[in-house]
């Protein structure tokens, strides 16, 4: 049966810390995680934002920065146009003068110019290649020209077999047209989209309305597929805004495009970089808090388990401290019924014994009769009365206080005498301590004034430490010292056993309810307590001082009636007026 008890309380014990435990960690790491989700969340936004912003000014920078360059040449080439006649630029040598002044201002920007009749017949070259009288009627950016007053083209191969772009402007003389066209080197034009680089992948490259290449990419990306596709699509319908999309590519990796129109809508500059890479400080950021909150999850759920082991040994401790208070509850209403069996008992056996007691006097008196007075064995039948009143005086005298002590505490205040209180509980004792092989020794102050206290109170606490003391030298034996003075109007009584002492864990909780250091059924843990509380409401003092192998003394002081304490003032003060007369 024990056995089962005791499996039942390890099963409730270990439910009740697995679910302690439970109730820890999901209180303290739900709300962590909620607020950490909530703030990466936000910051996940706020960075995105940051991200989107900072990618939308550098697209609106090189896009600004490539109009400005095509601008500026178209107005180059417009300036000359406008400042010389057609005569002036047919000559070649001319034409050539006017290239390398451009070169000289502008570099190797300007790569050749041409003087072109309204036919397509270029009738004037200047440049490094031998296209003196080509014909450029066929050419869609000559087609343009003759309907437009001025052209950028897209990048083209042309006659040469290279990679370039025409700036071309139509003039009237004499009612004949005319265009003067200039070829702008293609490796100046795409450094300005190659030097938009950002992080590892981030690059640029520039489509026109056809999605064709009008720049050299880093990567393989098809034009005609995928998010290029969609650009032209979308370019197509917004051309005076930056766009930004997250789109897969045909490799599936997810990729974030900003687009923003250029030449009037005609080309499109594409940023591309991947989502990865745009976001790696926050990803890396976003590893931080999570190691933060899987270190703070591991440091709660160690906190919680060992809190909840705590807890759940105390609350053990407590049950446990519980059942032993409970037994000794029972063992105390056993001592109480055996309290009042022992009542019940010395006052039937007082009864019979008065009746001996009484006889033996009776008998008494009749060996004074003269029949008797020659009997020889007159002197042993008093001396045997002797010893029959003796022992029924004695036996009575010791019913008398077994009654007293069993009796219900009788708080009335009276006067009390100490020393007629204590040597009446020696005595009580004596037979207990001889038991115990303890040697009792009384140093009381002669004429120690009265005590206005509970007398069966006193009795009860100064008994109390007796018996504690005896029961500690039950084993090895030893020596009481009772002692009693007045200190200060404050009568001390002392009591000094030589016993094995207190451990000094123990002592800061000797007067705590139901602590007992001794054995389930030989103490209650209630002595002291009870001691305590009676002292306290005398307004006295009550002090333990202990040495493991010494011994242990108690010191209990109790004020002294103030009338007396007045009276010895007013005698001290009457016996100094004849001296100081």
């Amino acid at each position: 049966m024990d056995e089962q008890n005791e499996q039942k309380k390890a099963g409730y014990h270990h439910s009740l810390r697995r679910n302690m435990l439970l109730t820890v960690i999901i209180v303290s790491i739900t709300p962590m995680i909620l607020v950490s989700a909530l703030i990466l969340y936000q910051f996940r936004i706020s960075y995105q934002e940051k991200v989107y912003a900072h990618l939308e000014t550098l697209v609106k920078k090189h896009k600004r920065n490539i109009d400005n360059f095509l601008k500026e040449k178209l107005a180059d080439i417009r300036f000359m146009s406008d400042t010389f006649t057609l005569e002036e630029l047919s000559d070649e040598s001319f034409l050539r003068d006017r290239l390398e002044a451009l070169q000289s201002e502008f570099g190797p920007v300007f790569v050749d110019l041409g003087v072109i009749k309204a036919n397509g017949v270029q009738v004037a070259y200047a440049g490094p290649f031998k296209l003196g009288k080509a014909l450029y009627s066929e050419a869609d950016w000559f087609q343009k020209a003759r309907e437009e007053k001025h052209v950028i083209s897209d990048v083209f191969l042309g006659l040469r077999g290279l990679p370039h772009f025409i700036v071309a402007v139509r003039e009237n003389s004499n009612g004949e047209s005319w265009i003067l066209r200039a070829t702008i080197d293609f490796v100046a034009f795409n450094d300005l989209v190659q030097n938009i680089r950002i992080g590892e992948t981030g690059f640029a490259y520039i489509l026109n309305r056809k999605g064709e290449f009008q720049t050299k990419t880093l990567l393989d990306v098809l034009p005609t597929k995928g998010p290029c596709a969609d650009f032209v699509e979308t370019g197509k319908r917004v051309q005076d805004r930056i766009c930004i999309t997250e789109k897969i590519d045909e490799s599936g990796n997810k990729n974030l495009y900003v687009t923003a129109s250029l030449k009037d809508g005609d080309w499109f500059l594409v940023f591309r970089q991947r989502t990865s890479d745009a976001f790696a400080d926050f990803r890396n950021a976003m590893k931080v808090a999570i190691v933060i909150i899987v270190l703070g999850g591991l440091g709660i759920t160690t906190m919680a388990f060992f809190l909840t082991r705590r807890m759940v040994g105390r609350i053990a401790e407590v049950d446990k401290e519980k059942e032993i208070m409970n037994e000794q509850i029972v063992e105390t209403g056993k001592l109480a019924s055996v309290g009042e069996l022992a009542a019940g008992i010395a006052h039937e056996i007082n009864n019979p014994v008065a009746i001996m007691v009484e006889e033996a006097g009776w008998i008494g008196d009749l060996l004074e009769e003269e029949e008797f007075q020659d009997g020889e064995n007159l002197s042993e039948f008093k001396r045997a009365l002797d010893q029959i009143r003796n022992q029924g005086r004695r036996c009575k005298e010791i019913t008398h206080k077994l009654l007293s002590f069993a009796r219900k505490t009788d708080s009335r205040v009276q006067d009390v005498q100490i020393q007629d209180l204590i040597e009446e509980l020696v005595s009580l004792s004596a037979q207990k301590a001889k038991y115990s092989n303890v040697t009792i020794n009384t140093d009381i102050q002669p004429d120690l004034p009265a005590l206005k206290v509970s007398q069966t109170e006193l009795q009860q606490v100064i008994l109390n430490l007796i018996n504690n003391a005896l029961d500690a030298m039950e084993k090895k034996g030893g020596t009481l010292d009772i002692s009693s003075q007045v200190e200060d109007n404050i009568i001390v009584v002392e009591v000094e056993d030589n016993g094995p002492g207190i451990p000094e864990a123990n002592i800061a909780r000797i007067f705590d309810p139901f602590f007992t250091t001794k054995p389930v059924g030989k103490g209650t843990g209630l002595g002291l307590s009870i001691c305590y509380g009676i002292i306290k409401k005398m307004g006295g003092e009550i002090e333990v001082r202990s040495l493991l192998g010494e011994g242990t003394n108690f010191r209990v002081s109790i004020p002294l009636p103030e009338e007396r304490e007045t009276q010895s003032v007013d005698s001290g003060k009457s016996q100094g007026t004849p001296l100081s007369a």
